[in-house]
């Protein structure tokens, strides 16, 4: 029988649906493998400390994500700490437009990549489904110009899953909650970069991550 989605039941009261969110958002997180976490962390590290470039890519909900990864690296983790991310979205309005009228909307990342991208560099894509052909398309781009692909992704962990280098699976079926996920991992390895980098370990403790 096939398993019900999440949620299941239209009669749940908010308080009951908050706690059935937040159990399943908890369970999800706790399902990743910590030492493929562990491993796609220090290849981020190893990538930011040689000052390559990151870019970064999604759509909707995870282009939010996309968009904030640059902040919290650019600005956050270079904050009292020894390195400096370079870290540059791949989601500004008027290129996409452009690529996605006069090309196709599949392109609007592989198509910057192959402007800009260079043997090294990183591409960390955050797809729910995993499925987005934009993003599959991207991670293609990437790998021919021999980039690192990072992948954050959700439900099967789809194509997306099959051909990165690194992907974290947020086994989940709920966009909300996959979306969540990939934000607190987002914020993890920001704030862990910060903290594995501080020019100052007594400044630990007395400074706001």
């Amino acid at each position: 029988m096939k398993k019900a989605l999440f949620p299941s039941n239209p009669n749940l009261d908010l308080k009951e649906f908050t706690n059935s969110y937040l159990e399943i958002l908890s369970k999800s997180m706790e399902d990743i493998d910590p030492a493929e976490m562990y491993e796609v962390f220090e290849s981020l590290l190893e990538s930011i400390k040689k000052g390559v470039m990151i870019y970064t890519c999604g759509n909707g909900g995870s282009s939010a994500i996309a968009e904030h990864i640059v902040c919290d690296f650019m600005k956050g983790a270079s904050t009292d700490s020894t390195v400096r991310p370079k870290v540059v979205p791949l989601l500004s309005t008027p290129t996409l437009t452009a690529i996605a009228n006069d090309l196709s909307y599949d392109e609007v990342f592989s198509y910057q990549l192959s402007k800009l991208g260079k043997e090294n560099d990183v591409l960390m894509s955050v797809s729910s489904s995993g499925n987005s052909q934009n993003i599959v398309q991207a991670i293609m781009q990437a790998k021919a110009l021999k980039m690192k692909t990072i992948s954050f992704v959700g439900f099967d962990g789809g194509e997306v899953k099959d051909i990165s280098d690194y992907a974290l699976h947020v086994k989940c079926d709920n966009y909300g909650i996959c979306e969540d996920a990939h934000h607190i991992l987002m914020h993890i390895f920001a704030q862990y970069t910060r903290l594995r980098s501080i020019d100052d370990a007594t400044k630990v403790g007395n400074i706001k991550f």
